[in-house]
């Protein structure tokens, strides 16, 4: 086992020590803050392996966790499924769909693929509106008090401790996205990762080598996607409601700024990734209450950070790290 490898582990275990113990510092409010963080972290390991280690731009992953969203609440409201059994059908059901949207986009690439990306998010809103009657419309599907919901009644005890629904939604989010983390190592690891690494870098070296431009790209494609329907099941069941309004364009702006935030083609800086998409907005609301200065303050935060850590979060790490070996 190499010292690189080695390392990756400790980051990990101390990754989840500090997760599993945070809920007992915080309070029922920011436990849920923090459950999102795990969300979010969920949707950019699976942006970062389309994006970051394919280089397939993508501005429509809010609408494949649309998708996800909307598999876990029809699932739980009209068939009565358990909330923690459809997160493999919304991983499932978002997967396919992105595996179809993926083969006529494997032909497309840079801007001309960012915007066919981009109509995927601008037409979802309205599709789900159009389709009333599976989808609820524009009232949408309350899913909080039903029997369904997990915790949201009575209290669940979990390894001995009694979990309220806020600390129950931090430990579900932050587990399936711990879980996602190490199955997205393992891939990128090994030669699927290898083959990502090849297109991104030169699309004309990798065919030369003997990798399949489509078949990589809609492999990217389908597990990003798939990544991307788990962590919509989670916002569903987080917020304990979906409609339109619950997965905008802007989700999907956001989730791309995430992923630039942390670091392309590396996942060490994701959860700093995670943490500036909640966050941030809510701080630059705080720091001015004017109208529309929020979005000037986070703006600038981002100018500045791109600035000054071109590399993301990830290149300022691999830089300690630099500093600490020499």
């Amino acid at each position: 086992m190499s010292r690189a490898t080695i390392r990756t582990l400790a980051a990990f275990a101390t990754l989840a020590v500090v997760v599993a113990a945070l809920p007992a510092f915080v309070n029922d409010f920011r436990a849920q803050q923090f459950a999102y963080v795990g969300v979010y972290l969920v949707a950019l390991t699976g942006l970062n392996i389309l994006t970051g280690y394919t280089g397939q731009i993508s501005l429509g992953h809010g609408a494949f966790m649309a998708i996800g969203g909307y598999t876990t609440s029809i699932l739980m409201i009209d068939h009565g499924v358990k909330d923690v059994a459809t997160i493999p059908f919304a991983l499932v059901v978002a997967g396919v769909a992105g595996v179809l949207f993926g083969l006529p986009a494997a032909r497309l690439s840079g801007l001309y693929l960012a915007l066919a990306t981009f109509g995927i998010a601008l037409a979802t809103p309205a599709l789900i509106k159009k389709f009333e009657g599976f989808t609820g419309g524009g009232a949408g599907v309350n899913l909080f008090g039903t029997p369904e919901l997990t915790a949201s009644l009575t209290p669940v005890r979990f390894l001995g401790l009694e979990l309220n629904f806020n600390n129950w939604l931090y430990y579900l989010c932050w587990t399936v996205a711990l879980v996602g983390y190490v199955v997205a190592w393992l891939i990128l690891r090994g030669r699927t990762g290898r083959a990502f690494r090849a297109v991104r870098d030169s699309e004309t070296a990798a065919v030369s080598s003997g990798i399949s431009l489509t078949r990589t790209k809609v492999l990217a494609f389908g597990i990003s996607a798939a990544y991307a329907g788990a962590a919509g099941s989670l916002f569903a069941i987080t917020t304990t409601f979906v409609n339109p309004d619950t997965f905008p364009v802007t989700l999907s702006i956001f989730l791309l700024v995430g992923v630039v935030v942390s670091g392309l083609g590396s996942l060490k800086g994701l959860v700093a990734g995670a943490i500036f998409i909640q966050f941030m907005p809510l701080w630059s609301q705080h720091v001015s209450k004017s109208p529309g200065a929020p979005a000037v303050v986070y703006g600038t935060v981002l100018i500045l950070l791109i600035l000054v850590l071109p590399g993301g979060a990830s290149g300022l790490i691999a830089r300690l790290q630099h500093l600490t070996r020499r």
